[in-house]
């Protein structure tokens, strides 16, 4: 643990008008939290957007010390402390450019899986809640996490569903670690960690769940998987906003249609009526669309033709392998491993798809075919 750093960092984001995005325009100017914490006012006046009054506050001895009681307080309840911008963010999350700054972490999960976001009502139905079982049931022999809210209905019912099929499991919370909400999901919460899961919040341990920060917890939601599902919610419901968030973020939606006069049905209706979301037609078919499957064996065909060896360029087979090497590896992690900007490697790749080498998954992952 970088603590010096975590240390600015908590400081730096209580600073007024310092949220995420500005937290990350500064990093970018100053390299570090510390950095942007000790630099003179006349280097900061000079990045857009960072005003007077947000100037004056940096460096306010009042803010470090909250910051090293924060600290304290994760380093006594074992709670991790993720930073943006030294790349800790789990899964995708640091793809959204209002990723949090700062993500408290409870529990140690394995990032290698393939997550999938599960929202809705919290006035689950009978209809919702079969739709939740069946699909655990039918997914259970594949390898994800599920990542949901802990909030009543739907997402106690991940949560608890996923456990009970030995799936890990991630809650999302719109609080700090120093409370839980809803208290009722204490024994569901403990549960979650004891089973490979964990417990995300962006918020530090003065913030209480008031009503706007739920809205806020949906974006983690939303932009740390690759799919979301909406099981059931009415118009207006919180999960129209996670979806929102996840189509700003070009992720994959899907929702579970109902009748047209069942209230918790109307909103997934809508979603899929706007083309927000893919309607789910059978859990199979969800499976699939997720890339939740290995590449299958090929279908023997009817008129076999005689098969040809296809020469790879030099650059093709480089990103082949390593695509080979590590199934559903992300944009970025690829363009790391051979050291070529994205853009050059996503025409490589149309030209592998168009070959029936790879094959495209949603979060711009990529498997070998």
């Amino acid at each position: 643990m970088d603590t010096e750093e975590n240390l600015f960092s908590i400081a730096l984001r209580e600073c007024s008008n310092i949220g995420d995005i500005n937290f990350q325009k500064l990093i970018r100017a100053f390299g570090s939290a510390e950095n942007v914490w000790k630099a003179p006012s006349k280097e900061l006046q000079k990045i857009t957007g960072i005003g007077r009054k947000t100037i004056s506050d940096i460096g306010n001895i009042k803010h470090l010390k909250f910051a090293e009681k924060e600290i304290s307080f994760c380093e006594n309840n074992n709670i991790q402390i993720n930073l943006r911008h030294l790349n800790q963010l789990p899964f995708l999350l640091k793809e959204c450019e209002d990723a949090p700054a700062i993500l408290y972490q409870k529990g140690k999960i394995n990032t290698a899986l393939h997550p999938v976001s599960i929202v809705g009502t919290r006035k689950i139905t009978s209809y919702g809640k079969s739709f939740i079982e069946a699909f655990f049931e039918s997914s259970k022999k594949h390898k994800f996490i599920s990542v949901s809210g802990l909030a009543l209905g739907t997402d106690k019912e991940v949560h608890a569903e996923s456990i009970r099929q030995k799936i890990p499991t991630v809650a999302v919370l719109a609080h700090g670690f120093h409370t839980l909400y809803p208290s009722s999901h204490r024994n569901l919460s403990d549960k979650i960690l004891s089973e490979n899961g964990a417990l995300f919040t962006e918020f530090n341990s003065s913030r209480n769940p008031d009503r706007e920060n739920f809205i806020q917890r949906n974006r983690i939601i939303a932009g740390i998987s690759p799919s979301t599902i909406v099981v059931e919610t009415a118009f207006g419901g919180g999960s129209i906003s996670t979806a929102t968030f996840a189509n700003n973020y070009n992720r994959d939606v899907f929702a579970l249609p109902g009748k047209i006069t069942d209230k918790f049905s109307q909103g997934c209706n809508h979603l899929i009526f706007q083309n927000k979301a893919t309607a789910i037609s059978t859990i199979q078919d969800l499976i699939n669309q997720m890339g939740l499957n290995p590449p299958k064996e090929k279908i023997e065909e009817l008129f076999p033709s005689t098969e040809t060896t296809i020469q790879l360029s030099e650059n093709q087979e480089l990103i082949y392998k390593a695509i080979t090497s590590h199934p559903q590896i992300s944009l970025d992690d690829l363009a790391d491993k051979i050291n070529q900007p994205s853009h050059k490697i996503l025409t490589t790749i149309l030209e592998l798809e168009l070959l029936g080498k790879v094959k495209s998954l949603s979060g711009r992952q990529f498997v070998p075919l």
